[in-house]
């Protein structure tokens, strides 16, 4: 049997965007992955399917699983020539206890890596408009654990830390708070020293306190700060407000759950999360193939008999290329063949295989491009989704234009985890809506749901209008793109 390895992984702090490319790298190829609590949904949503997860969620005086059965955990799984990895949040070798982790694996001989992730001491104050160093302020940062093992007190030499005249970022420290300012205080510290507490740091739903060392601890009660969070103190906490840029991002904390199916859904969760959005994956349907479909293959076979190729979703040209293969054939079979795709998302799909649609109707909508498409001289070949629009095969019955509408796939709706998702509807979260069958997806998650606290930003009229049949109050996007979407989600906001 091989030998298996262990590589630990700083996670970062929280925002997946701080992942870095090496550690994304090490979780791509985990077998196994051992994770804490402080590494959120987006990156454990990284590690492969196939890989066995391990959650030791550790959490303050809260340990289910104990520190040293989980270096054991390791230590097996390694035994079984498992690539494992060590998940933990910010950076491993900064106050996260891997030493002992890696004494148990260098006693037996397992090879093992370190990952170096973005450490929170840092990279929360910057999100809260920190800089731990500024040249007219200080000169030193210092990093301290504001945790001690159970049943002692803090060893925090205040005296000392007080003499650096430098930045102070305390970690774990949220329930030690009254005591390191006290701390400070007794030292000798100005009790109108600048000090800040960051709770859930670069993380949309982040909250900052800003006071004064002095007034800290009870700013951070009334606002009731939990973990985690840390504490800065020092003079460069005074220039948050002006400093401060993700709090003024337009989407901060607002609440977008995208329904598109998970394979597509990337791009604009990406960007709505840059925008500062808290972003719910929620894919209500999927895409699935019809692999054996000899109807597609024997119109591929014939193309020459048609006039029109028409896509109406970017599902059905990766699917159309792929049966066209299979006859040995390429885009050079196209050539007599208008293209017409339903929008701009489908032609991009097109033009990966070196094909530029002929017609992309201004509006995304099954209505509207079958009224683009009145005029033209048939046969069409229709390549979609099997409970696709009745617009196009409806109103070319009434021209007397011949087609043959070919299902290349069918949509699957999903049946999500919908209880976090509930509590967000009835918050009155903003729904993105790309199509009618997400639409219906979303609905069938959600029986009986009062869906009038939410707003349904939507890709067309169609879209819109079978969201508003479920009682959903809606807006439509100007144009098909998600760019337009993710402009009239800002307008809502």
């Amino acid at each position: 049997m091989r030998t298996g390895n262990v590589i630990l992984v700083g996670a970062g702090p929280g925002d997946p965007g701080l992942l870095t490319r090496k550690g994304l790298e090490a979780i791509a190829q985990a077998e196994v992955v051992v994770f804490d609590r402080l590494v959120g949904p987006e990156i454990l949503g990284l590690i492969p399917e196939n890989a066995e997860k391990i959650d030791v969620g550790k959490q303050a005086s809260n340990h289910p699983v104990p520190q040293y059965r989980i270096n054991q955990i390791l230590l097996e799984k390694a035994l079984e020539g498992k690539r494992v990895v060590r998940l933990k949040g910010g950076d491993p070798f900064l106050f996260g206890r891997v030493g002992e982790e890696l004494e148990l694996l260098k006693e037996n001989g397992i090879p093992f890596q370190e990952v170096p992730g973005v450490t929170s001491a840092l990279s929360v104050p910057a999100y809260a408009g920190i800089p731990v160093t500024h040249r007219n302020y200080c000169s030193s940062v210092h990093i301290i654990t504001g945790h001690a093992k159970a049943g002692t007190e803090l060893k925090i030499d205040f005296d000392a830390l007080r003499r650096t005249k430098g930045t102070l970022v305390f970690l774990m420290g949220v329930t030690a708070l009254p005591m390191i300012c006290k701390g400070l205080l007794d030292s000798g510290m100005d009790g109108d020293m600048p000090a800040a507490v960051i709770e859930r740091g670069t993380l949309p739903r982040q909250r900052k306190v800003v006071s004064t060392l002095a007034e800290l601890p009870k700013a951070a009660e009334n606002a009731k700060i939990v973990s985690p969070a840390i504490i800065v103190v020092g003079k460069v906490c005074g220039l948050s407000d002006s400093f401060d840029w993700f709090d003024n991002l337009h989407l901060k904390g607002r609440e977008i759950i995208v329904t598109r199916p998970a394979e597509r859904n990337g791009s604009l969760c990406g960007k709505l999360s840059a925008l500062g959005a808290s972003v719910t994956a929620y894919p209500c349907i999927r895409t699935v193939e019809r692999v054996n479909n000899p109807e597609l293959d024997t119109a591929i076979g014939k193309l020459n008999d048609y006039r029109w190729l028409v896509f109406t979703s970017p599902a059905g040209p990766e699917i159309f290329f792929r049966h066209l293969r299979k006859q040995h054939k390429d885009a050079r079979a196209l050539a007599n063949l208008k293209i017409a795709a339903i929008g701009p998302k489908t032609a991009g799909e097109l033009e990966k295989f070196g094909v530029f649609a002929d017609l992309v109707p201004e509006t995304y909508d099954s209505d509207y491009l079958a009224q683009t498409m009145a005029w033209v001289e048939g046969p069409v070949l229709l390549c979609r989704a099997s409970e696709g629009s009745d617009a196009m095969p409806r109103l070319f019955a009434e021209k007397g234009i011949p087609f043959a509408d070919i299902a290349c796939y069918d949509t699957v709706y999903e049946a999500p985890n919908s209880d976090s998702v509930r509590e967000l509807v009835e918050s009155g979260a903003i729904v993105t809506f790309t199509s009618a069958s997400t639409v219906r997806g979303f609905a069938r998650s959600l029986p009986d749901t009062d869906y009038s606290n939410i707003i349904g930003c939507c890709i067309g009229r169609q879209t819109a209008a079978e969201a508003e049949q479920y009682g959903i109050p809606v807006r439509i996007a100007e144009k098909a793109t998600m760019d337009s979407l993710i402009e009239c989600i800002k307008g809502v906001c």
